[in-house]
């Protein structure tokens, strides 16, 4: 169950920070073919889970992987928040344009990054500075780049996925929980992440404002995602922070949440763990 805060009769939203929904084209996997949202709304739904954030899988061209996805936020404007994708090596030179897109017509308030494509360069971060979005940016066991990125642009907020990397690898947690702790831009997202120490860790050293709840679906089950974050046994408020609250934040006010439905909107103001809608 979502935490309520001390004092408080409104419960706060639940947000997963992480799924992935709509068509790829690479046919090599599921995270490169399709992502099936009807199976994940049901676990989501059943795990009390508000609101979710969603990007399309890999893709040969996020342009117009984004636009589907923009139909099926569409489809289900009280439940999804919209991120774009892209390619920033691929994608450099259109990079303005797409993200511009991205916002003012199809409404999203996030961007995402894999470091399997390539890592975010000045493009990308310059058009979230623009735009006042945040960067979820997969860095694939490579966190060194999360100190350039932070340094450059501090400004522009970071979520890295996984606590660094989806292959169980303690010392990259290590290293993403020393920045999410050192540097004010940068936060992790839990979605993935089987050691359980880690994830208490990161919530002991650098406060639950900056660790995120994600599950990683729709192939990771929101449910079971959700519930590692329950286990660690937090005061409701800071529960409300992981699970809903410091996302919301990051993603507004600003250009984005203009377009957005009028409950997301009002849900953006929760950030603070008081939620008043």
């Amino acid at each position: 169950m979502a935490a309520r805060p001390a004092g408080s009769g409104h419960r706060i939203p639940v947000v997963d920070a992480h799924c992935h929904a709509g068509l790829g084209d690479g046919f090599r996997a599921p995270w490169d073919t399709e992502a099936r949202l009807e199976p994940y709304l049901a676990r989501a739904e059943a795990a009390g889970i508000d609101l979710t954030v969603v990007f399309p899988v890999f893709n040969s061209d996020y342009a117009a992987a984004n636009d589907r996805l923009a139909r099926i936020v569409g489809g289900q404007p009280d439940r999804l928040i919209g991120f774009a994708s892209i390619d920033p090596a691929r994608d450099v030179r259109r990079t303005e344009q797409m993200i511009g897109r991205a916002v003012e017509v199809l409404g999203f308030r996030g961007i995402k990054v894999h470091g399997h494509d390539s890592l975010p360069g000045r493009a990308v971060c310059e058009a979230a500075r623009r735009w006042g979005l945040p960067i979820l940016v997969d860095v694939v066991r490579r966190p060194a780049v999360v100190e350039m990125l932070a340094g450059q642009y501090p400004d522009v907020n970071l979520i890295v996925p996984h606590l660094g990397g989806f292959a169980d690898d303690w010392s990259v947690f290590r290293q993403v929980i020393d920045q999410i702790t050192r540097l004010p831009n940068v936060y992790a997202d839990t979605s993935g992440v089987r050691y359980f120490d880690a994830l208490a860790e990161a919530v002991r050293r650098a406060g639950p404002g900056k660790v995120i709840f994600g599950s990683d679906g729709p192939q990771l089950h929101p449910g079971v995602e959700l519930r590692k974050v329950e286990l660690l046994g937090l005061p409701p408020r800071a529960q409300a922070l992981v699970t809903g609250g410091t996302i919301l934040r990051l993603l507004g006010p600003g250009q984005a949440v203009a377009g957005a439905p009028s409950r997301v909107r009002a849900l953006s103001r929760c950030g603070d763990g008081r939620c008043r809608h």
